[in-house]
């Protein structure tokens, strides 16, 4: 059963008046509780349409256990390269993908290491400005990357800890880039 399905016929609702409701057409509904994953527009749309949160309408693995070690292997794979920020994201990738685990977890994990990195990059290329605007004697830039690499560091432990105990991460977004 389709997790479409199953909020609209909590609501009592009929495909077509959940199309009223939403605006997305009853066939764009059909498909959705056939099988197919709503995406963008439509996805938010009929959220809050159900007034639910957009990732209750995605799929997970429903008949399959989700693998917590390896969940923890992805995350802590970054941890030797923080120093080298594509390798980060790269070591992920390469476990889920021989793994072959798209676990929607395992997503949020590298594309959290996905937005570290390009926060990262910003603060370290701006950091030389910083550095003379404020007339700092000491290079920022050290500093900055510093605090990059032991902020970074923090997440990841955090996070395997938290899927270690509770099976979910504690610092994760609302998004994903995958």
């Amino acid at each position: 059963m389709s997790k479409l399905l199953k909020y609209r016929e909590n609501l009592n609702l009929t495909q077509e008046e959940l199309a009223a409701k939403s605006g997305i057409s009853v066939r764009t509904i059909q498909r959705i509780e056939a099988g197919t994953e709503p995406k963008g527009y439509t996805l938010k749309t009929l959220a809050k349409a159900l007034n639910i949160k957009e990732n209750e309408l995605l799929k997970t693995r429903i008949n399959e256990a989700v693998n917590y070690p390896l969940i923890k292997l992805i995350n802590l794979s970054s941890l030797p390269f923080i120093i080298f920020p594509p390798m980060n994201i790269l070591a992920p990738l390469l476990i889920m993908y021989f793994k072959k685990e798209n676990d929607l977890m395992a997503k949020q994990i590298v594309s959290l290491q996905i937005l570290w990195t390009l926060v990262s990059v910003i603060l370290f290329f701006s950091s030389p400005f910083l550095n003379r605007i404020f007339s700092i004697d000491f290079p920022f830039i050290l500093i900055v990357a510093a605090a990059a690499c032991i902020t970074n560091i923090y997440i990841i432990i955090v996070n395997t800890i938290s899927i270690d105990r509770k099976q979910k991460m504690n610092i994760r977004l609302n998004f994903s880039f995958l």
